[in-house]
């Protein structure tokens, strides 16, 4: 099934149900999906098999990308994904992003420390592989660490 493995990464952070909404934007033929949580959440299996610290003060993002095909959810596809983070006094920290390829899925994952209650402004800039556009994507989060 597609994207079996991230749909089980994205339901194993979430036992017991916690406040989460995958996000997604559609680009013409792409539809990227995106979503933000606490590596906490994640189950220790899931954490362990991707390599993922577990840590109430640690924020993850986790983004794929679709081109849309009718009749289907969108075949996965790769791309250049560069991004940056910036607090609310817009303290600005570069994102390390990490390819996830699977043989149904490819998705992308960043980690970065946060405190309670802090806010921070996520910007990603996104080109599908074999394409010349850039796709914007900017949102911000809350967390929630304690």
């Amino acid at each position: 099934m597609i994207r079996r493995h991230l749909i089980n990464l994205f339901l194993a952070a979430f036992i017991p149900a916690v406040a989460f909404a995958e996000q997604s934007k559609i680009f013409g033929d792409y539809t990227i999906h995106y979503s933000a949580f606490i590596t906490d959440t994640l189950s220790p299996e899931v954490a362990k098999q991707y390599q993922i610290q577990r840590s109430k003060n640690r924020a993850m993002v986790n983004i794929s990308v679709l081109k849309n095909e009718q009749g289907s959810i969108g075949k996965p596809v790769r791309a250049k994904i560069e991004g940056a983070v910036k607090n609310l006094s817009e303290q600005l920290r570069t994102l390390q992003i990490r390819e996830v390829v699977e043989e149904d899925a490819v998705y992308y994952i960043t980690v970065s420390t946060v405190a309670n209650l802090e806010t921070l402004k996520y910007d990603f800039q996104i080109t599908p592989e074999g394409e010349q556009t850039v796709y914007q994507i900017s949102f911000q989060e809350q967390f929630y660490t304690n």
